[in-house]
């Protein structure tokens, strides 16, 4: 899955500045995208056969007092006219606002269930990256399942196996800020997949990169092929070379 939802709150980020330009080279090689709304209407043709996942949480900024002061923005009615495959809602666990965030979710988990929509609950951190340990995770994603969220997005964390053990609906990895290497970042795809991860949901790691193509190319190797992360690096020479 491709993530290029940043926009909600982040606003036009390096690499997402003219989300078009961006998203559409890459929707050959993705099984499913994450975005807005408004970015759906007015970048991606409506004849693209790409399931999409649509962000409906938001409220925030980066410039604001707080992340995750986030409530439901868009109508389970629009979804439906925009044919989407999911809806994405981020919940805030151990924050101020994880009671607000939490009921959001199983609001929307009851509107997704009437029309047959599946959830995607996102275990947002905002800025506080150091929550990443398995046992955040574990709770975050749990209370999310038990809520009714069909899948959910997380992060990679140390004894990850733990946690997918611990949650039963299937858990796609987020790949957080911009890593330092390309080999970086397919290992901790690789890492989250051998260790129980449905999928990956990665974007700066994507989009910010000088071969984004190559880049999704190779992350496409791991997840289904199996590829290790040196083999899939391989994947990346060519299209460097043609570039």
């Amino acid at each position: 899955m491709l993530a290029v939802d940043h926009g909600y709150f982040l606003g036009p980020i390096r690499g997402l500045e003219n989300p078009r330009r961006t998203i559409n080279p890459l929707l050959p090689y993705v099984d499913a995208v994450m975005l807005t709304r408004g970015i759906l209407r007015t970048s991606i043709d409506p004849e693209t056969d790409v399931p999409v996942v649509l962000r409906v949480s938001g409220g925030n900024t980066i410039d604001g007092p707080v992340l995750g002061n986030e409530e439901i923005v868009t109508a389970v009615d629009d979804a439906i006219r925009l044919n989407v495959s999911a809806l994405a809602f981020s919940i805030y666990v151990g924050t101020e606002f994880e009671h607000q965030t939490l009921k959001a979710l199983a609001r929307l988990v009851d509107a997704g269930e009437r029309y047959g929509i599946p959830i995607l609950a996102v275990t947002a951190v905002g800025r506080e990256l150091e929550k990443r340990t398995a046992k955040y995770i574990g709770l975050a994603c749990r209370v999310a399942a038990e809520l009714g969220a069909h899948f959910i997005k997380t992060y990679y964390t140390e004894d990850f196996h733990r946690v997918v053990d611990s949650v039963p609906v299937p858990l796609v990895i987020a790949g957080g800020p911009k890593l330092e290497t390309d080999l970086d970042v397919l290992q901790l795809a690789y890492n989250a997949v051998s260790e129980g991860a449905a999928g990956i949901d990665f974007g700066r790691n994507v989009f910010q990169n000088p071969n984004p193509i190559g880049m999704i190319k190779a992350l496409r190797g791991i997840v289904h092929e199996g590829l290790t992360p040196n083999e899939a690096l391989e994947l990346l020479k060519p299209e460097k070379i043609k570039a």
